[in-house]
Order: C-alpha cells, then structure tokens, then sequence
C-alpha cells in the first residue's frame, strides 16, 4: 500500500512550479539577443519588461524592449510601492513592475527576468528561491570589442560601461550558475539556460517563489 505522504508527495509533483529566473551580467554579454532567441523559440516563459526613465533608441519598441517613461511616472511608481526593484544605471533609473510578475507566477508560468548585475543583488535579497544566471562573454577582451562594436555611446559613457563592465565580471561567484556567450551561438545560449530551467524544477526540496 502506497503511504499517504507518498501520495501527497506525487500530487505535489504534478502542481504547476512557476519559477521566477533571473538573467544577468555586465553589458555587452547579449542578455538581450538571448532572450530574443528563446522567444522565437516558442518557450511558454514570462518575459518581465523593465520600465527605465532612459531615451528609447531608434531600434527599441516601447513596452517590447522595455517602458519607457518620464522621470514623474517612474516617481509615481516608486511612492506607490509598484516596484520589485529599482536602481539608477548609467545615470537613468530602471525598475521591474512588481504587478506583472505576481500576476504571471500566480498564473503558473515561469518569469524570465533580464536585470542589471547590481539590480539581481536586490532580487537575490528580497525573493526566495529565484534562480540566478550570470552572462559572460568568453574572455574581458572580447566583452570590450562587443561593447565599442556597439556604438551606442559616447567616448565617456562607453569608458564608464567597460569599466562597470569589468567590476561586474567580478561578481560572478554571488550567482547560481553561469553561462558563456559565445559569439554566432545564441541558439546554444539559449538552449543552455532551458536546461538550467528545466534541472531546477525537477528539484526534490522544491520551494515557491514569495513576493
């Protein structure tokens, strides 16, 4: 006869585990270009939009890259408690709307959030059981070449970015796992940190995320 806490065990088993996994590293790593991947992928994750006080580039499309908003609503959101997180990165504030992210794991669906090194230090702090992954580039020098590839920057803004850019490769060891971004292999990226997924909710000691 099967014992009752085995029963309850495979029930458990069978339950929905929404997971909320944090992608990170320094910029320049492809954070973007990857997540971009696994969205074209067809994965069932939520892909959690960052709301920044930042000029919305030619290329970004608002609400799908990120919000973009004025320095008062970005305000406004912070006095109503509407924020996971917020941080002010290379002189503009960036923040995680705290509504979508509930509104998802309560759904049952995995969050996919993309998150600036500093900004993951904050999640890691106020949410059990979120899963960490920093980003790399192969080596520092190529980090370097992808960032002046880039372009999107001015001679002192760039030098601020590969300079944050180098501390931030120092905090790799604060994270769960880490994945390397090989250049022209965003689909193994991709599939790398599917498994990551994967492997995590297969865990025995499996615990819900808490907002």
């Amino acid at each position: 006869m099967v014992s009752d806490e085995l029963m309850e065990w495979y029930h458990n088993l069978r339950r929905p585990r929404p997971m909320l996994i944090i992608i990170s590293g320094p910029s320049g790593v492809g954070k973007d270009a990857t997540l971009d991947a696994m969205k074209q992928m067809g994965t069932p994750f939520y892909f959690v939009v960052t709301a920044t006080t930042r000029p919305r580039r030619e290329y970004e499309t608002d609400g799908v890259d990120y919000h973009f908003i004025s320095m008062t609503d970005f305000a406004t959101m912070i006095d109503n408690d509407e924020l996971l997180e917020y941080a002010m990165v290379y002189g503009d504030y960036k923040g995680i709307p705290k509504k979508h992210v509930r509104d998802a794991l309560a759904s049952g669906r995995d969050v996919v959030m993309r998150i600036d090194v500093q900004g993951a230090a904050t999640i890691r702090r106020l949410v059990a059981g979120a899963i960490t992954v920093f980003m790399t580039a192969p080596s520092e020098e190529e980090l370097v070449m992808r960032l002046q590839r880039r372009k999107t920057e001015s001679e002192d803004q760039l030098r601020l970015r590969i300079a944050t850019a180098r501390k931030e490769l120092q905090r790799v060891n604060e994270f769960d796992y880490v994945v390397v971004n090989q250049e022209d292999h965003l689909a193994d990226t991709a599939r790398q940190i599917m498994a990551i997924i994967a492997a995590e909710k297969c865990r025995v000691h499996w615990k819900p995320v808490e907002l």
